[in-house]
């Protein structure tokens, strides 16, 4: 039991060695940008845009103690589905109401000290431009009532995207952290305004 809870301590270090290492690993680069914005002792749910598995990554080098809300297809990617399992990763079955909420109740009750983590566009953009964002993050966000931290991941598509099998080498790779969106400003908009405001705050490092 106590070598368990030893290895649970760890965890978070071993993440962030593992993230930062796969990029040294394909020998690239990665910049992180307005680190000032992000308090390591503080709880948010990160959102950020998807356009590669290096984007989870790219997170966990910010912040390794993150629990991450998903689909669960993830789970069957090799080695990284291994990864997964070791964190807080709440898989998302179904995209019905009821289940949303069955898997916010999961991911409160499993990361009472931790930040959470989730993709709004829910899969990789295929063309390098932000995908609708869904509504599951308004769940986790009302549930939670923590702060959101918007992180605007850049370089990744052209990198790696998910639709070819090769590096683009010579494309630089870097995070922007963006100032904190507190829930108490947020909770007085409908649904859409708070999408907006969001996707705004992502979408102005990517022009």
């Amino acid at each position: 039991m106590l070598h368990s809870v030893g290895f649970k301590k760890k965890i978070p270090l071993i993440i962030k060695f593992w993230a930062s290492g796969s990029f040294l690993m394909i020998g690239k680069f990665y910049k992180i940008e307005g680190r000032e914005h992000f308090d390591p002792n503080r709880k948010y749910i990160i959102l950020t845009n998807h356009s590669s598995l290096f984007d989870i990554m790219g997170i966990m080098s910010i912040c390794s103690k993150v629990s991450w809300f998903g689909r669960a297809n993830l789970m069957q990617i090799p080695v990284f589905g291994k990864v997964l399992r070791i964190i807080n990763y709440i898989p998302m079955q179904t995209t019905d109401l009821k289940n949303t909420k069955d898997m916010v109740g999961q991911l409160i009750k499993s990361t009472e000290n931790q930040t959470v983590a989730i993709f709004p566009e829910g899969t990789r953009t295929t063309t390098g431009n932000l995908n609708r964002f869904h509504k599951g993050f308004l769940h986790v966000l009302k549930a939670s009532q923590l702060d959101i931290l918007p992180v605007t991941l850049k370089g990744f598509y052209e990198f790696k995207p998910k639709n070819r099998f090769y590096f683009n080498y010579p494309v630089k790779l870097s995070a922007r952290i963006h100032p904190p969106i507190s829930f108490k400003g947020l909770e007085k908009l409908d649904d859409r305004e708070i999408i907006e405001t969001v996707r705004a705050h992502i979408e102005s490092a990517l022009i």
